[in-house]
């Protein structure tokens, strides 16, 4: 190491600490000069030809004057102006020795996530790459070359020493659809490429929630003369591996490509196969590498990926031409533009489908916004789908193409095994609702390309697919689905249908796959890769793709495409009312906000019918959208909604309800309209009481809204632009056993946390204001998911009382059975408060908090003035809070917190051994916390964000609290299922693995940076 720090010295007049990197058969440092500037040494082996390195040097210069903005290393000359010199090594040995920039980043390989933002940026540098490398000529880029793929038919000799009969089979598929493109590919012109844009090769900037960007693109070792397509599909071939979507990563890489460097859609259709042979070479070399090195393992190792890749059939080969072209904004096939141009042209002229003018046919919306079909977005039975749209009356209605539903509920809509995976939900025809029976009628010419009788629960039914041809001769096809399956004893392939020949009539529910009798009408320009499955609905996020393969049929109805083209509202545009008409202090969860428009127990769906599972909002007490709080509330508000002016027994019953759930002592109800209003009568009670000013309360508390309880909650009136403390209210650490004063290990710990209350009571009386009560969020929310130590509330309790106030428990976080094995929190101290309040989850989402206090100080209130809240009490809300508490006991749902709860922090304790970021799971029942940490131990407030953040884009919705804000927040409503548990667990997980060995950067407290400051 000493003779090269010298040589660099010598040679380039660098003072550097050398540290050895990886290379199969060249050395390479890692140079580190004392001014912080980074290089790259690179000496190569004895014997290497020169003319291999002067071209990479040369192509480096060359982009670099071409292309100055590219992430490619800058080489440095030596002190005598030579790139590229000769230096002797320790053995004596002369080595061509070069030097180059150090270029920030790590490698993609070891980069996380993959998202398709970053892929498409990867695409745009390897698309501008090749532009710049357009001109750049030199003798060492013709080659015979094994990693040149216009050379690899090599691989179709050697293809037994692959023993596997499967496998090698694979390989002979790869190596014939090769040779099939062989003459297409030597058509193409060749140009300076690359050619090993491989996951090592390609450097990436940005750690957690900043934006990543590819900061280098190195190693020009293998450079050849090849199709720049060629360049496209190596990387290609390197950016599916282990993708969890290969093919949304392929059409974005190639979307990025064109938007540089703009392809041919004959360039494009070699891709997928380019992509696949250079799989292939990969795998037979290393199976030769091995056979070489036996002793070898990480040569067959290195295979995995490849083989996982090369064996995956969902990935659909045959439909892969069409979505490249798609990303491309090219024609998806040859003809596609004279097919829409022969459509468009003969709108008005095509036969009426059913015989009738479709023009005045009203539009009926099944959409995600508009439509509550079906009442379970994971299941539609039979005599739901088989009344799909009723409302719309019997008469000809029309469905929207592009509108994403509901209706496609079973699991066969999903692309993943969890139910808030991706799902098929975007409706790719128009439907047309007509009487059972009715007689459809070609609208143009064809033949029958298929039929075929699908009678699985929701499937088509009878269906009929049609081949059709412009003039020129250019395929396109219709379908026709849900007919009455007599069809498919009329019909078969290859029968010629006239236009306005009646060819099918509709089926009933007994018939069409058990929907309302309509026809699913989809035009399709294509069948390649949808022969086996036609699909009828796709991915909200492939739309790109699908319009362009399944355009809208309208021309073919004689309609407007307007008419029967879904616009779903418009996220962007709500987002800026919002900004226009809401404060600015009014927070987005999310850097990328989610609009939410249907919910059902612990899921939601947004505008596009994505599903997301809510493991955050206790709102929602007993699921989203339940059906028992509907009928409830219907049933009322059919009859009257008053108030607490007026006898009703819905008041009474509640009260009991309630009471039945809290000990004796407690024995009288305020309703009130939230937590927040529940939580300043809580004040007004214990001062009427006492006749005392002063409040105790634990620090990073948060109880209301209001002008009352913000002055109890330190979360609001000590952050920024807070009002501030108040004279009466006296701050108490946080009883948090993780973090606080007294820690786990500290048997008294308990005690000693309630002994920090004396001090608090002193002060209050120093001052004159007495002490009227003591409140806390029973096990802190917003705090972190504190569980207090076992003890501490009774000892505080004992303190309070003895100085003359009252207790109050805030249980609008813990109560009504979220904790599992108590139905309250304060159940779990073993402590008896004064007053109990109740919040949001006891509605269910209606408006509605409980008070509920001793009849001794319910007395001492009741000596003010007369107490009264216009709709805490109204009979509405009193119906649908004891169905609320009804719902809880009859479904179970404490118990299911109970077992849900421990599956999901034993899973989370698992979780924990494994990642260093993890500094404490904690929790009860299903009101859990995860505290982040860095690697010091601090709060990991950035990786909670980036966690919270990379959670919602799996579809899981979490929150965040802790006075750093790096308390991951999970608490679902109380019906999540078990499958839901181990979704946010393997979520959790490979998110976290995302986070690697993260560490914020030092914070400087210099006034002015410095060199050796430690910051800089």
């Amino acid at each position: 190491m000493t003779h090269w720090t010298d040589a660099l010295r010598q040679n380039w007049g660098i003072a550097a600490d050398l540290t050895r990197l990886d290379g199969e058969y060249d050395l390479n440092f890692m140079a580190e000069a004392a001014n912080g500037q980074g290089y790259v040494l690179k000496v190569m082996r004895p014997g290497c030809e020169a003319g291999l390195v002067d071209m990479q040097i040369k192509a480096l210069e060359y982009i670099a004057a071409e292309a100055p903005g590219l992430p490619f290393p800058k080489v440095y000359p030596a002190l005598d102006g030579d790139a590229l010199p000769m230096i002797t090594d320790e053995d004596g040995q002369p080595r061509l020795v070069w030097l180059l920039d150090r270029l920030p980043g790590r490698c993609y390989a070891k980069a996380a996530p993959k998202s398709q933002e970053l892929i498409l940026k990867l695409g745009r540098v390897l698309g501008a790459t090749g532009r710049a490398l357009e001109g750049f000529r030199h003798e060492g880029l013709s080659r015979e070359f094994k990693w040149d793929l216009t050379q690899a038919g090599w691989i179709s000799d050697r293809l037994d020493v692959v023993t596997d009969p499967v496998r090698r089979g694979l390989l002979e598929d790869v190596a014939e659809s090769f040779a099939a493109i062989r003459d297409r590919l030597d058509r193409l012109p060749k140009q300076a490429i690359h050619n090993d844009a491989n996951d090592y090769n390609i450097l990436v900037e940005g750690e957690l929630s900043d934006r990543r960007s590819i900061s280098g693109l190195i190693d020009l070792g293998d450079m050849c003369a090849a199709p720049r397509i060629c360049d496209l599909a190596i990387a290609g071939a390197y950016v599916v591996l282990d993708h969890p979507k290969p093919e949304q990563a392929l059409a974005a890489l190639v979307r990025g490509y064109h938007a540089a460097n703009r392809l041919r859609a004959e360039e494009v259709d070699l891709i997928w196969p380019l992509l696949r042979m250079r799989l292939a070479v990969s795998v037979v070399n290393s199976t030769l590498m091995a056979a070489e090195n036996p002793d070898d393992p990480y040569i067959t190792i290195s295979q995995a990926p490849a083989w996982r890749f090369l064996e995956n059939d969902t990935v659909n080969g045959g439909l892969m031409p069409a979505r490249l072209r798609a990303a491309c904004h090219l024609p998806v096939t040859d003809g596609a533009e004279r097919i829409h141009t022969y459509l468009n042209n003969h709108r008005g002229e095509f036969a009426a489908l059913f015989g009738t003018d479709l023009s005045d046919a009203p539009m009926g919306s099944l959409s995600v916004e508009n439509s509550t079909w079906p009442q379970d977005p994971f299941h539609m039975p039979l005599d739901e789908a088989a009344r799909v749209g009723e409302e719309f009356g019997e008469g000809y209605w029309l469905g929207y193409y592009n509108e994403p539903r509901l209706i496609y509920a079973e699991p066969g809509f999903r692309k993943g095994p969890w139910k808030a995976s991706d799902r098929r939900a975007v409706h790719l025809a128009v439907d047309v609702f007509a009487p059972a029976g009715s007689t459809l009628y070609a609208p143009l010419s064809g033949r029958v390309e298929a039929v075929e009788n699908r009678d699985a629960h929701l499937d088509y039914g009878g269906v009929v697919i049609l081949h059709h041809e412009t003039p020129e001769g250019d395929p396109f096809y219709t379908l026709y689905g849900h007919l009455d399956p007599e069809c498919c004893t009329r019909l078969k392939p290859g029968d010629p249908v006239a236009q306005g020949a009646a060819f099918a009539r509709l089926g009933d529910a007994t018939q069409n796959g058990g929907w309302a009798p309509h026809v699913h009408f989809q035009l399709a320009l294509t069948t390649m890769g949808m022969e086996a499955d036609w699909p009828g609905v796709g991915d909200p996020d492939e739309m790109d793709l699908w319009h362009a393969v399944c355009p809208n049929p309208a021309a073919l109805l004689n309609l407007a495409d307007d008419k029967v083209f879904y616009h779903p509202t418009d996220k962007m545009h709500v987002l800026a009312g919002r900004q226009a008409h809401f404060g600015a202090n009014l927070s987005l969860t999310y850097d990328d906000p989610v609009m939410l428009v249907r919910g059902w127990r612990h899921h939601l769906f947004d505008e596009w019918g994505r599903p997301y599972l809510d493991a955050y909002n206790n709102v929602p007490h007993v699921g989203h959208a339940h059906p028992r709080i509907q009928a409830v509330a219907a049933d009322q508000l059919t009859r009257m909604n008053s108030n607490t002016r007026y006898l009703h027994p819905a008041q009474t019953a509640f009260a009991e309800k309630i009471l039945s759930k809290l000990p004796d002592h407690l024995q009288v109800c305020f309703f009130v309209n939230s937590g927040t209003e529940a939580n300043e009568l809580a004040l007004r009670l214990a001062r009427a009481h006492t006749g005392a000013r002063g409040m105790v309360t634990p620090d990073h508390g948060y109880h209301g809204n209001t002008t009352g309880a913000i002055d109890i909650s330190a979360y609001k009136f000590n952050a920024p632009g807070g009002v501030g403390q108040s004279d009466w209210v006296e701050l108490v650490e946080v009883a948090d056993d993780y973090r606080g004063t007294f820690r786990r290990d500290d048997p008294n710990r308990a005690q000693k946390f309630a002994d920090l209350v004396d001090a608090a009571i002193a002060r209050l009386q120093d001052k004159s204001h007495g002490v009227a009560g003591f409140i806390a969020e029973t096990f802190p929310s917003v705090g972190g998911q504190i569980i207090p130590p076992k003890g501490y509330l009774p000892a505080v309790y004992e303190k309070i009382r003895a100085a003359g106030g009252v207790c109050i428990a805030d249980e609008v976080q813990t109560g009504l059975g979220r904790l599992g094995e108590h139905y309250f929190g304060f159940e779990h101290q073993d402590a008896l408060p004064d007053i109990v309040v109740l919040g949001k989850p006891i509605g269910n989402g209606h408006p509605l908090g409980v008070l509920v206090t001793t009849r001794a100080i319910a007395d001492s209130f009741a000596r003010g003035p007369e107490f009264f809240s216009t709709f805490g009490g109204s009979t509405l809300s009193c119906r649908i809070g004891k169905e609320v508490l009804d719902i809880i006991d009859d479904e179970g749902l404490q118990d299911n917190a109970r077992l849900m709860g421990t599956r999901l922090i034993e899973g989370l304790r698992q979780i924990g051994a494994d990642f260093a970021c993890v500094g404490d799971v904690r929790g009860m029942g299903l009101f859990v916390g995860v505290e982040l940490i860095n690697p010091d131990g601090s709060e990991g407030a950035e990786i909670c964000k980036y966690v919270k953040n990379r959670m919602r884009d799996h579809r899981i919705l979490i929150g965040s609290e802790g006075p750093k804000d790096n308390i991951l927040k999970i608490r679902p409503p109380l019906t999540i299922e078990a499958e839901d548990v181990d979704m946010i667990l393997w979520a959790l997980r490979d998110v976290l693995s995302e986070v690697g060995d993260y560490a914020p950067a030092p914070v400087c407290d210099h006034e002015h940076h410095h060199h050796g400051c430690g910051c800089c």
